[in-house]
């Protein structure tokens, strides 16, 4: 039986998987699956089996961005704003999760599809696939972030080039600019994103917490304020995470001796 639920959950040990589900439609993002992604983002945040979050599309495309039918259906431009807003809001929250978020991108990443890929920590792409701003070509202008986020992932003259021109680019083209994690063939691309995945989920949760929300805080401060913060939250890190008992393990891996005996 065909699933009709906008969003599919699937926990795969401590890696959470988000399966955009609207295939007839690229995926593209209406009230319910905006919704759908706002509970799961509120319940990820809460959920201690959950370290890290892949995100994908189902069919032909990650997300080809807004559903127009959807926007027509809200009759005007401040109803049509509120429906962004929240979208905004989510897509921001998703920015600042404490878990690293690895975006899965095939066929097509469009306008709030791209919005959605520049939120997540990690992003691999399908060869082939196609990645673009694109509301210049339907007289709009982003709602969701790329204006904000573009430019700093991909360098401006990119971010610059998609936003004014409406092209979408391939995930070959954008690789040199390092946003792009890895290409993979597309029949790859879910094994590979699982083992990203899981890669980051072997790490100490309490240190990669503290080092993504420090990154999160650096990123617009002037220098002097962002390596004080750095500093800062050297400090916190290294009693919450047990940093010495790490480094005593380290060096007994490294000597060959065990950890009581290094410590000794």
């Amino acid at each position: 039986m065909t699933c009709t639920a906008p969003l599919l959950v699937d926990q795969r040990g401590d890696v959470r998987w988000l399966l955009l589900n609207r295939p007839d439609r690229r995926n593209a993002l209406d009230e319910q699956l905006t919704a759908a992604l706002e509970e799961q983002v509120e319940d990820i945040e809460h959920d201690d089996r959950t370290s890290v979050v892949v995100v994908a599309g189902e069919g032909p495309s990650f997300c080809a961005g807004g559903d127009f039918r959807h926007f027509l259906s809200l009759a005007d431009g401040d109803r049509v704003v509120g429906f962004l807003s929240r979208l905004s809001a989510c897509l921001a929250r998703v920015e600042a999760s404490p878990k690293p978020w690895v975006g899965a991108l095939h066929g097509h990443a469009i306008a709030g599809g791209l919005e959605l890929a520049l939120v997540c920590d990690v992003v691999i792409a399908a060869e082939g696939t196609r990645i673009g701003d694109g509301h210049v070509n339907n007289h709009l202008l982003p709602g969701a972030g790329s204006a904000v986020r573009l430019e700093r992932a991909i360098g401006k003259g990119n971010a610059r080039w998609m936003h004014l021109s409406g092209e979408s680019l391939s995930a070959e083209e954008l690789m040199p600019t390092g946003w792009i994690r890895e290409l993979v063939p597309a029949a790859a691309l879910r094994d590979r994103a699982q083992a990203l995945a899981a890669q980051l989920a072997s790490r100490h949760f309490g240190t990669q917490q503290n080092m993504k929300r420090l990154l999160g805080e650096v990123w617009n401060l002037e220098q002097d304020d962002a390596l004080a913060r750095e500093l800062n939250a050297f400090e916190a890190n290294w009693t919450e995470s047990d940093v010495p008992s790490a480094l005593h393990g380290f060096l007994a891996r490294r000597s060959g001796r065990s950890y009581e005996g290094q410590r000794s």
